[in-house]
């Protein structure tokens, strides 16, 4: 990557110089900042001197991208979009904390990804995600790859969101909570415990009220880890048994699949709980 190119105007503000990277006259560029190629910025927008843009990434209008920042490939990033501003924490105390975001992201508008609290901590975006209007990913998150955040999604810190998990709208997250991969949340959920992987979830509280069967068929899981999937749940959440004794009896029934074994170690390592 090289540094963006600056100009000054009449006034003295710098300003990108609208060249190769696409950089509108009207975007303010620092000279610090490193852009990749075909990186386009629009209008009103600020760029700070400590961020990495990558290569064929669109920033739109009025977007604010500050902070020790590193951005991707490939990202189409909205109008009004906040990343790497500072958090929302009343423990942060200005020490250099990242915003790390991979490739092929969507970001759509207002938007928010604040940096981490804590010296050389980092708030991580993945690849492949669809973020939409008003979501907000705040100070110490971590979002996988390939999920969907629906508008308004709101999560607090130090949550966890993991691969190909799909949250919907005005669903508020609290801290430390972890979502499992290829789960549901339904919108307006209040998820103050943890989420395990493959099921669907809506309410405040949230109810379990199922397998995500369809999201599991679109994302190409076979009948057979289906079906086992299914003989878990029902163990779980159908079942007498407490949380210990359904892993047990799931330990002791079921094959080892890799499915199987990540759903008992997401158990097993839960802190917050899960919610049944």
């Amino acid at each position: 990557m090289k540094p963006a190119r600056s100009a000054t105007d009449s006034g003295g503000s710098r300003r990108g110089s609208g060249t190769e990277s696409g950089i509108h006259p009207a975007a303010f560029v620092d000279p610090g900042a490193e852009l990749g190629a075909d990186v386009t910025i629009g209008p009103n927008t600020l760029i700070g001197p400590d961020v990495v843009i990558g290569e064929g990434t669109t920033v739109g209008a009025n977007c604010l991208i500050e902070g020790w920042t590193e951005i991707g490939r490939g990202n189409r990033i909205f109008h009004c979009v906040v990343i790497g501003a500072e958090p929302q924490d009343l423990k942060y105390g200005g020490e250099k904390a990242y915003v790390r975001i991979g490739d092929r992201n969507t970001i759509r508008e207002f938007a928010t990804v604040h940096r981490a609290t804590g010296e050389e901590h980092e708030t991580v975006v993945g690849d492949d995600n669809f973020i939409m209007a008003y979501a907000h990913i705040a100070h110490n998150c971590t979002v996988g790859s390939h999920t969907v955040l629906s508008n308004g999604v709101n999560m607090a810190g130090h949550v966890t969101i993991e691969d190909h998990a799909a949250v919907s709208g005005l669903s508020v997250i609290h801290q430390f909570v972890r979502i499992g991969a290829y789960s549901y949340t339904g919108g307006g959920s209040r998820v103050a415990m943890d989420i395990v992987p493959y099921i669907k979830v809506a309410g405040n509280p949230p109810v379990v009220n199922g397998l995500n069967t369809v999201g599991l068929q679109r994302n190409g899981f076979s009948a057979e880890s289906i079906a086992l999937l299914k003989k878990a749940y029902r163990l779980l959440f159908r079942s007498e048994l407490n949380v210990a004794q359904a892993v047990e009896r799931i330990k002791g029934d079921l094959p080892p699949t890799d499915e199987i074994k990540y759903l008992i170690d997401f158990i097993e390592s839960s802190e917050r709980g899960i919610r049944l």
